[in-house]
């Protein structure tokens, strides 16, 4: 049957949607599904990789293809919104962990992203976000001093955003984004749940002023199962 692979697919894919296959359970082997479907394994791996391409699935080097939580939380990519703003509208219980907060003398690359003299110092700001119980996003914040003088661990474990603009009277306006696809670092793999996983999603904010100052440099990362980078879309005319 020219089409077999679409239709164990959507057999598969039906199962998933329903809860017959749930989060965390892995499918039987190819070897496995080639008897259970009567069909050729070249079939099989050709379901599975639609499987995963759209969403329903991922292929764990050593252990097979593991079903992924199909319900995964909305992020806007086009809005500028703290952590804080998007854990207020979950029903899922949200933590941040301050993994580390220090004034440093920035490296080139951060000087670069900040774009910045030498001479100038910089927060910098790791956090981890837990969403049920799992850590899904590792926050990499760099802060000019200039503009934000003191930080503490309790605001960062609160919202940065709410201090800058409730208590230091700043406005935050925009940001240029840009979102990449890389290999887990050593950092990611020991503060982020990544069992499994062999990619992050990766955002990078630099935002600005309200007077077009750029003061914050951001590497959101991410577990690419957990997320639907979302935006809105208007053609022009």
């Amino acid at each position: 049957m020219k089409n077999k692979y679409l239709s164990i697919y959507n057999k598969i894919a039906t199962q998933i949607k329903i809860g017959e296959m749930a989060p965390g359970t892995l499918l039987p082997s190819e070897n496995e599904l080639t008897d259970l479907h009567g069909t050729s394994r070249e079939t099989i791996r050709k379901a599975l990789n639609l499987l995963s391409q759209n969403g329903y699935i991922q292929k764990v080097r050593g252990k097979g293809s593991l079903v992924i939580d199909i319900n995964k939380f909305d992020f806007p990519v086009s809005g500028l919104v703290s952590f804080k703003e998007l854990a207020q509208k979950m029903a899922n219980k949200t933590r941040t962990i301050v993994n580390e907060l220090s004034l440093t003398k920035p490296d080139q690359y951060i000087k670069q992203q900040l774009n910045i003299s030498s001479n100038q110092h910089v927060w910098k700001v790791v956090r981890t976000r837990e969403i049920d119980g799992t850590k899904v996003i590792l926050d990499k914040d760099f802060l000019i001093e200039d503009f934000v003088p003191s930080l503490t661990r309790e605001i960062c474990g609160d919202s940065i955003y709410n201090y800058v603009e409730n208590e230091l009277n700043l406005t935050i306006s925009f940001a240029r984004k840009e979102i990449v696809v890389v290999e887990p670092t050593d950092e990611d793999r020991e503060l982020l749940d990544l069992e499994g996983f062999h990619n992050v999603v990766v955002i990078k904010n630099y935002v600005y002023l309200d007077d077009a100052r750029q003061f914050q440099y951001t590497e959101s990362r991410h577990r690419p199962d957990k997320f639907r980078f979302v935006d809105f879309a208007r053609r022009n005319h």
